[in-house]
């Protein structure tokens, strides 16, 4: 039986044996691992190659000074486990308890080693097929009228195997070196080759090319032992509490500010690297001049006789020779193993680093290709956590159910509720759900609405960039119209100049809740789904277009939208204004009222009362919700005017008398206020 497997494995193209399978995965870092596990859970057949000798390869080596700045927040004071993932950066979604990245790591910034042996046993103890050393070479097409896409994807190895898939998930992430060439450029050291020991650096005069974290983090390395910094960089410094993306300088390095700032020598400057050149002089001091004092000029002749800009202007700001220049200019993908067929694209402008791709990760250019993790960063770059373990975890998990309904006939997952827990699912999801709360503006939950509003049915996390094509990728339809649940930050609130501790910087009443800055819920309410022309024209950094109306949950500092008066009172009756229906429940006295004086009962009582169902009446229950002034007290009493024993049948006459209305038993335990 294997030896039958293996051989209908096998297939032949232009004489050479290869090995197919559906999906081809490249790259087994924690976006390759990720895309594995739902593959497998959905046994599916996939392998996913692997240049190294293990998972995570890039975080044996990076950060080179090893500690990570995704947080590990082990305690939330909650047991919820949707819920703690909004605090846990680092874990990848599983069903197995023991893969949660806390057990690694006491530390809230742990070590990138906890990392290596995480993916380790993630991809060891889910037992996913994973192919170890096995560099991916070159990747071209096929075409094929009977594959899935109209090709099929060809790998090569470096031994010369060949691979054949119906589908390629990119998974490499960026890991080759931004470099900027310029005069001089050899003197330069590399983030990824430098020394990492401070001692290196005693007394030595420093220059550092970038302004990101690794730049930042090489700094606070040798902060304590260098004569000065200097950091050069072609934008401003951007700190993460003010952009709210987590890819911008972090409080853990930015001791250099605090230096530059409080004038104990290391500094900060802006220019184009490009127009730089270094000279080096006879002691291998590195002298700082721009590129055009160079030009028409014999760079071997010596250094004294090259004209410095410090000869013209005598305070030029980097006047001073250096001892050693490091460059931190970040990574970018590699397009190099891709055949011009595939049209693998580099994106434009600041996202050239990454390659072209649909707000559904799939390539721009080919069918069936798509990119995960890091790599697919350009969907929402410098907006939303995408590019990280705890945004792009869920990414992934939303491009393994597109394909699944592509390829397999699996709609997206979903819940149908009766119109009565509307409220409570939107209220439940966004005080909970994790990827609404990391890929805020970019994952939304979609509410499909059904015929005359009766029930309705709720998608989870679907890439609101596609939403025109909903029904096309979900397999669902939505022909009654829809609410979409999203989180965003206010419109005005995150920027490089922006003071996000300005005094009354919060909101707090439900009025002014579309003025919240902080991370809140917002839905939007659509009559019909959004055409793909519209999701083209909508507002600037809107993530959506118009809508017919819209709704912010007022932003709260604990992060819990559950205050019945600034939170859930005003959902509802939005909810309901939309609809033009009643969604408050009621307790059964009232829906017994409503039967005889209304046409049309609320879709609580003809869903509940009406069908025997509901939680039965007790007296402790009857006296709470009178005592809370929910219902009229209509029990009898004695002369003395102490109420007698529970009689159902006693209350009856009673009433019956008083031409009251008559207490049955309590079919639901609910408000019929606003409260």
């Amino acid at each position: 039986l294997g030896l039958a497997l293996y051989t209908g494995s096998l297939r032949v193209v232009s004489g050479a044996a290869f090995l197919y399978h559906d999906y081809c995965i490249i790259g087994a870092g924690p976006s390759g691992l990720q895309a594995a596990y739902f593959l497998q859970q959905a046994s599916r057949d996939y392998v996913v190659f692997e240049r190294s000798h293990a998972p995570g390869s890039f975080f044996a080596l990076y950060p080179r000074h090893r500690k990570l700045i995704s947080i590990n927040k082990r305690y939330t004071g909650k047991s919820n486990s949707e819920f703690n993932l909004r605090h846990d950066w680092n874990s990848l979604l599983s069903h197995d308890r023991r893969l949660l990245f806390r057990r690694y790591s006491r530390d809230f910034f742990p070590d990138a080693d906890a990392m290596v042996r995480y993916l380790e046993d993630f991809a060891a103890l889910l037992k996913l097929r994973v192919q170890y050393n096995t560099a991916i070479v070159h990747v071209t097409l096929e075409r094929n009228a009977q594959a899935w896409n109209g090709h099929y994807f060809l790998l090569t190895d470096q031994d010369r195997q060949n691979y054949k898939c119906s589908s390629l998930l990119v998974a490499t992430g960026t890991w080759v070196p931004n470099v900027v060439n310029f005069p001089g450029s050899e003197y330069v050291e590399g983030y990824e080759t430098v020394s990492i020991s401070p001692e290196d650096f005693a007394g030595q005069t420093v220059l550092i090319l970038g302004r990101g974290n690794s730049a930042f983090e090489t700094a606070e390395n040798i902060l304590g032992v260098t004569n000065f910094i200097h950091m050069v960089s072609r934008s401003r410094v951007r700190l993460s509490w003010a952009t709210h993306y987590v890819g911008d300088l972090r409080a853990i390095n930015n001791g250099l500010l605090d230096t530059y700032q409080l004038k104990s020598l290391d500094g900060l400057l802006e220019g184009d690297l490009e127009d730089l050149a270094i000279i080096k002089d006879k002691k291998g001091k590195l002298h700082i001049t721009l590129r055009f004092y160079l030009e028409n000029r014999n760079t071997s002749a010596g250094i004294d006789s090259i004209t410095l800009p410090q000869d013209e202007l005598d305070n030029f700001a980097t006047r001073a020779p250096y001892d050693r220049v490091i460059r931190c200019l970040g990574w970018k993908f590699d397009f190099s193993i891709y055949n011009r067929s595939l049209r693998m694209m580099p994106g434009k402008g600041n996202k050239k680093k990454y390659p072209q791709i649909k707000p559904s990760y799939e390539s721009r250019g080919t069918r069936g290709l798509f990119v995960l993790g890091t790599a697919s960063h350009s969907v929402d770059f410098r907006k939303s956590a995408g590019g990280f373990i705890h945004g792009f975890r869920y990414t992934t998990r939303a491009v393994h159910r597109l394909l699944e309904n592509r390829h397999h006939g699996v709609p997206w997952p979903s819940t149908v509720y009766p119109i009565t827990q509307l409220t409570n699912s939107i209220i439940k999801r966004v005080n909970e759900a994790s990827g609404l709360y990391q890929m805020f503006s970019v994952l939304a939950d979609i509410i499909l609405l059904r015929e005359n509003a009766t029930a309705f049915e709720y998608l989870e996390e679907y890439p609101v960039g596609v939403l025109a094509e909903l029904e096309t990728q979900t397999g669902r339809k939505a022909p009654n119209g829809l609410f979409v649940i999203i989180m965003e930050y206010g419109r005005n609130f995150s920027g490089a100049d922006k003071d996000v501790f300005y005094y009354n910087r919060a909101v707090g009443e439900a009025q002014h809740a579309w003025q919240s800055n902080f991370l809140h819920p917002v839905i939007y309410y659509y009559k019909r789904l959004p055409s793909e022309r519209e999701m083209r024209l909508r507002p600037p950094d809107w993530p959506l277009p118009r809508p017919d109306a819209v709704h912010h949950i007022v932003e709260d500092f604990l992060t819990d939208w559950t205050a019945p008066n600034a939170h859930i009172l005003p959902l509802r009756r939005f909810l309901e204004n939309c609809l033009s229906t009643d969604l408050r429940n009621f307790f059964a006295e009232s829906c017994f009222l409503f039967a005889f004086t209304r046409q049309k009962l609320p879709p609580f009582c003809r869903q509940g009362y009406v069908r025997m169902q509901g939680l039965m009446g007790s007296e402790g229950l009857r006296r709470h919700a009178v005592d809370a002034g929910l219902l009229e007290d209509y029990t009898p009493t004695d002369f003395s005017g102490n109420s007698p024993p529970d009689s159902h049948e006693g209350s009856q006459d009673q009433l019956l008398r008083d031409h009251a209305i008559p207490v049955r038993p309590l079919q639901h335990l609910v408000n019929t206020k606003d409260e």
